[in-house]
């Protein structure tokens, strides 16, 4: 339903599955674990997977904090888009990148689910872009102290919202992990 003219492709975004960026995630083993089993099936049907690393003042480019977690390994040819900003979208390359790959349609998945993620989905929908997100696939730390809800609230509560996401000829969504269907959906 996307409003991207001739771009029937979906891809799969891993946001920000780095070392300081999920070293105290909640349910962090779960995520990557459900994560992990998405790139496979993506691969297995030709579905690109695009991953997103952030980096700024506290996740310097090249630390151990900002490479990708062990448990994850982008594959040879996949692309990592390198942002500075919460949206994957601003001050990088991605959406050349989806235009060139034909895709209209984003699964979404990686951290963290109050900052990057909810920041790329709006981008996506706000660009044209339909924009799924796995629910069991996203994750954040505790930010209780500065007033956030807890993180299990967090992921519960953009769930919830991001279900009923809608703008004119595009969506937001929902899925869990094992319901994701990549069958139809190969470039």
């Amino acid at each position: 339903m996307t409003t991207l003219a001739n771009r029937p492709n979906t891809a799969l975004i891993v946001i920000d599955l780095q070392n300081g960026v999920v070293e105290n995630a909640y349910r962090r083993n779960e995520v990557l674990s459900a994560v992990n089993m998405l790139i496979e099936r993506a691969r297995r049907a030709h579905v690109p997977v695009v991953w997103v690393r952030h980096s700024d003042e506290e996740l310097a480019a090249s630390s151990a904090a900002w490479q990708i977690v062990a448990e994850l390994s982008p594959a040879s040819g996949e692309a990592i888009i390198e942002k500075s900003y919460r949206d994957a979208f601003e001050g990088t390359e991605l959406e050349q990148l989806l235009s060139t790959l034909g895709v209209g349609k984003l699964i979404v998945t990686g951290a963290q689910t109050d900052m990057c993620i909810r920041s790329t989905l709006h981008g996506a929908l706000v660009r044209g872009y339909d924009a799924t997100l796995v629910s069991d696939a996203h994750t954040t730390e505790d930010m209780t102290r500065w007033g956030a809800p807890p993180p299990d609230g967090v992921i519960k509560h953009t769930n919830l919202y991001w279900s009923n996401q809608r703008a004119p000829g595009r969506v937001g969504g929902v899925v869990e992990s094992r319901d994701v269907d990549f069958s139809c959906c190969g470039s």
